[in-house]
């Protein structure tokens, strides 16, 4: 505890050690240790630097050193406070903590961990607060601790007598730091924690008032954009006509920089302007030239051969062959940042999931010393695992030592769909083996796109570990994150899952479930298959065949409240799926309509094509601190479900990406908005809350395909099922801007 004229408290859990998982009896690696015992028990050693802080007006703040990208993280973290504080949720402000390199492994978000991790430490730095109140009110009240309650912020003696926290703040605050035991709440006694409670932020979100990197007003920082090559990655050469374009209204600086050439100017619009202005001369990127089609030829070249399995008279085997296309990860808030660089120093404010290592990077860029850097975390609209990239932060770094004024540096909705991360075209090829009813061996292989992991675990260190030479440092990232987040949690006798990832030349990245929405796609549809070959009800089979507990919960769940097996039109299908992961488990339940519309508008805006009409969701992740927010997340998570199976794909053409705003890229529409959606939120004996923020992903989309292949008739053999070629868009033009031909929206002449 250490403190001035506040009160600043803060959790030390050396030697508290990591709740336990059980141990299955299985192979799999997740079902014991996965990715959120790595991240928490990598957070641990920083735990005790996190701090609250109680303010002479009765309030209590808290920097949190994880990043609010609408996942609804600060609400829950002010409700922890509230809970262990006895202080009124609406006087706890929680902010986002700038860059702090001594959070080593603690300052990442990711991964559905910040819940988990910080559930302990948050709760232990509110009660330590506490106890530093009640010994000061202790002194003013003549009575002992044990005698007083605190309660609403204000702290009661047996005989009536009171102080308030405000009151108390300077007495209880010290000028060294000393070790305080403190008793945390049961989840019995909790009266904040569990009960739904409005976003903190709701208010300013629908009044406009919440900021975002590009609503900061910053000394000097004018609007500025990049003009990029029309192939991926494509480099600038020189631009031909910068005087012409200095020359523009508005326009105050240009320069060249490795990602494109940039334009600082009084307004957006006249970046805009000047963009499509420039004529530059471009090195093509490494994928000039290619379409999907040669890098499906490319992957399919890279796959290992499944294993042949023994031959048995008895036994029958059946195969499954995914493909899954490209998809965006782009968010409504695009990839924008202010960067102010002088000679000696550099401030930059971005919206960064791995703040620390944005930091030591750009420091590293610029050739200015990590400690002369400092990086501002601003809230952001929207990640999906966007923002474990810092592109935008260190290229608005780039810009503005380049032109030696600070910028305010925003993505066009083109450049975050065309050159941004997204998440990488690959196929998840199963081979089962039955006989006598049961399944024998269940053999998964999965060949992916690179997803690029250099960001590491939040630092320079696991960040150059990833970039080592070859791909390989990366490789050893994604086979880890691969090995303990993917189960299979059926008695299917011999399972095994692999990974083969290739070709590094995408912009990639962790979207949202990272490699679980196409895995378990793969499976539950293999699972349906074998279903089907054993004459036995989807539902009924996975019920027989899962070992666990919890997964067998939710699915109960959503096939009674979403009356599975009801009779339904030819054309429409329910189907069913689960997902296990992150401490959590969940299961979804989906309606579908297949059936040709007659309203004449196109197949991807939604005529023509499946619609879901209906959702039932079930979630049991453990303690569960805001149910609200949990089913918002779900909902979110749903609507991400519906858009991989059916409509959101990006398409390769010729070396670039042809989608370049929502009207082109097809993310889940109103139309395609369930109008009957239902989100369970299954009652649990845990005490430690598990992974949400990415948790219903995976199970919307198998559910989701499922009822496809059965209103359909036949497994799809790729996602989103509405991937056409040829389009059924016209893709807006390139910049500098390329002429389309009247006769063919698809030509485009460079």
């Amino acid at each position: 505890m250490l403190g001035g004229t506040t009160l600043v408290a803060a959790a030390d859990l050396v030697g508290a050690g990591v709740p336990a998982a059980a141990v299955p009896g299985t192979p799999q690696p997740a079902e014991s240790y996965d990715l959120n015992d790595f991240l928490t028990e990598a957070a641990m050693p920083t735990a005790n630097l996190i701090t609250v802080t109680v303010h002479e007006d009765g309030t209590a703040s808290f920097a949190l050193p994880r990043m609010e990208v609408g996942q609804g993280i600060t609400t829950s973290t002010a409700m922890l406070i509230a809970e262990e504080l006895e202080l009124p949720v609406d006087r706890v402000r929680v902010t986002l903590a700038d860059a702090r390199p001594e959070l080593l492994y603690n300052q990442l978000t990711g991964g559905s961990n910040t819940t988990i991790s910080t559930y302990t430490p948050i709760r232990v730095a509110a009660a330590v607060a506490k106890g530093a109140l009640l010994e000061a009110a202790a002194i003013q009240l003549g009575d002992t601790v044990d005698n007083l309650r605190a309660k609403g912020g204000v702290v009661q003696a047996p005989d009536g007598s009171s102080v308030t926290y405000g009151e108390l703040a300077r007495a209880a605050a010290g000028s060294t730091t000393r070790a305080m035991e403190v008793r945390l709440k049961e989840p019995g006694e909790f009266r904040v924690v569990g009960v739904g409670q409005p976003r903190i932020d709701a208010l300013d979100a629908v009044t406009g008032r919440k900021l975002y990197a590009t609503d900061l007003q910053v000394k000097g920082a004018l609007p500025t954009m990049v003009c990029r090559a029309p192939t991926l990655n494509g480099t600038p050469k020189r631009l031909r006509n910068k005087a012409a374009v200095l020359a523009m209204p508005g326009v105050r600086n240009v320069a060249v920089v490795d990602s494109g050439v940039a334009v600082r100017a009084e307004t957006f619009g006249q970046c805009i302007d000047a963009i499509r202005a420039m004529k530059v001369d471009w090195v093509d990127g490494p994928v000039a030239g290619l379409s999907d089609a040669d890098i499906v030829d490319e992957l399919r070249a890279a796959e290992l051969p499944l294993p042949t399995l023994p031959d048995n008279p008895l036994a029958k085997t059946v195969d499954l062959d995914v493909l899954f296309y490209f998809r965006s990860n782009s968010a409504m808030d695009t990839n924008s940042a202010i960067a102010d660089v002088r000679p000696d120093r550099a401030t930059v404010w971005a919206g960064l999931k791995s703040p620390i290592t944005a930091q030591q990077k750009i420091a590293e860029a610029l050739g200015l010393s990590q400690d002369a850097v400092k990086v501002h975390v601003v809230q952001g609209g929207g990640s999906f695992g966007r923002r474990l990239f810092f592109d935008g932060a260190l290229e608005a770094a780039k810009i503005s030592q380049a032109m030696g004024k600070p910028v305010k540096l925003m993505w066009h909705r083109a450049d975050d769909a065309r050159v941004g991360r997204g998440h990488p075209m690959a196929t998840s090829r199963v081979r089962a083996v039955h006989a006598n009813g049961e399944v024998l061996a269940f053999q998964q292989s999965h060949t992916s796109i690179e997803t690029d992991f250099r960001h590491g675990l939040g630092e320079i260190i696991t960040a150059n570990s990833a970039d080592l030479p070859g791909g390989l440092g990366n490789l050893g990232f994604a086979e880890t994150v691969f090995e303990l987040t993917q189960e299979v949690p059926y008695d299917f006798g011999v399972i095994t899952q692999t990974l083969t990832e290739t070709d590094d030349r995408f912009n990639t990245g962790s979207m949202r479930n990272i490699y679980s929405p196409d895995v378990r796609v793969a499976g539950e549809l293999m699972v349906d298959r074998l279903a089907a070959a054993m004459g036995q009800d989807p539902y009924e089979f996975r019920r027989a065949h899962l070992r666990n507990d919890r997964v067998r919960a939710v699915l109960d769940t959503v096939a009674d409240v979403g009356d599975w097996g009801r009779s339904m039109p030819a054309g429409t299908a329910q189907g069913i799926a689960i997902h296990k992961e992150y401490k959590g488990c969940s299961a979804c339940l989906v309606e579908i309509d297949n059936r040709p519309q007659q309203t004449g508008r196109d197949i991807r805006d939604g005529v023509g094509g499946p619609r879901v009409t209906k959702v039932v969701f079930a979630i049991d992740v453990g303690l569960v601190v805001n149910p609200r927010g949990l089913e918002a997340q779900m909902q979110g998570c749903i609507n991400d479900g519906i858009a991989l199976a059916l409509t959101s794909s990006m398409h390769l053409r010729d070396g670039h990406f042809l989608e370049a705003s929502w009207d082109n890229y097809f993310y889940t529409r109103q139309w395609n908005t369930p109008p009957d959606v239902e989100v369970v939120v299954m009652a649990s004996d845990s005490a430690q809350p598990g992974g949400a923020g990415e948790a219903g992903v995976a199970a919307t989309f198998a559910a989701v395909a499922c009822a496809f292949a059965r209103a359909a008739g036949s497994v799809p053999t790729y996602f989103p099922v509405n991937h056409r070629d040829p389009l059924e868009f016209t893709p807006k033009p390139f910049v500098p801007p390329i002429p389309q031909s009247p006769t063919n929206g698809l030509k485009l002449t460079y």
